[in-house]
């Protein structure tokens, strides 16, 4: 099963190149730092810039860093499902443990056309899939009804769930069965989402924070949300802060800190200002982790 803190993790750039050496180092301090899986390659990963080879080098070798230590998610989304079918069947190949695929971005297909989506998919590997709803970044939002005909599906396990609706929980409790794993993609309500009956995250500021973010899930799993509430209270600035521009920029910038990896990113995005990046500082500061 698929619980805790999950990354999405950031793809290191150097001078325009991939930064392997970065990603490995960064994949060896989130298995220290108490990280219980990665996700790789989705959109916090830069994957709308990353070239297919590119992105298929990313998850190799992420799971060749991890040597099953840890879980990885990789990510497959795409809104052409043909190229979908390519990404998720290398997924499986070099052995990731599922993969997170999101829905089809930009042509907004029908609800029909997701269970279509979703089932090619589904029958074209043997991984276990994570469907991922972002209606923000897609411009489609699956309904818990949806997801419950996918959810009849063997391999479709569980949703990353970034709707910020926190009754859609327990919505899609009622639709796919108390065992469909959901997890949260939204930082600042992760809380309220594991309350409903969530079980993770896939986080941008755990890329960050991850000491912290995953005491945050593991608090929340024993049912201690007065620890959790601890851990939301030093979180909480940093989830605002990272979020201010593209959060994935702001992840960089904050990594960048630590010594990580660079703040670079791929165009259209931009590094971060000035005054983003003191209140990411500021942020980090108050979380106890710079």
């Amino acid at each position: 099963m698929f619980k805790g803190s999950f990354p999405a993790l950031v793809t290191p750039f150097k001078n325009g190149a991939l930064d392997l050496d970065a990603l490995k180092h960064l994949v060896e301090w989130h298995i220290e730092q108490g990280t219980h899986g990665l996700v790789p390659v989705g959109t916090t990963g830069e994957s709308p810039t990353l070239s297919h080879e590119e992105h298929r080098q990313v998850v190799e070798e992420v799971i060749k860093a991890v040597r099953g230590r840890i879980q990885v998610i990789a990510g497959a989304g795409s809104n052409n499902t043909a190229e979908g079918i390519g990404l998720i069947r290398h997924a499986e190949a070099v052995g990731a443990d599922a993969a997170l695929v999101v829905t089809p971005y930009y042509n907004k297909p029908t609800q029909a056309g997701l269970i279509a989506h979703f089932t090619a998919l589904h029958d074209a590997c043997t991984l276990p899939i994570v469907i991922y709803n972002i209606p923000g970044r897609s411009v489609v939002d699956m309904t818990p009804e949806t997801m419950g005909v996918l959810a009849r599906l063997p391999r479709i396990i569980g949703v990353k769930d970034a709707t910020g609706k926190i009754e859609r929980v327990s919505q899609q409790r009622a639709a796919c069965g108390r065992d469909f794993i959901q997890l949260s993609g939204e930082d600042a309500t992760a809380l309220g989402f594991n309350a409903h009956g969530g079980v993770g995250c896939i986080s941008v500021t755990a890329n960050v924070a991850p000491k912290l973010c995953a005491a945050f899930q593991e608090a929340t799993l024993k049912g201690d949300y007065a620890k959790a509430l601890e851990y939301q209270d030093r979180l909480m600035p940093l989830h605002e802060a990272i979020f201010i521009e593209p959060g994935l920029a702001g992840a960089k910038y904050g990594l960048s800190l630590l010594g990580k990896c660079s703040e670079e990113v791929r165009l259209p995005l931009v590094g971060l200002t000035d005054g983003t990046k003191a209140k990411i500082r500021a942020a980090m500061e108050f979380a106890g982790i710079l």
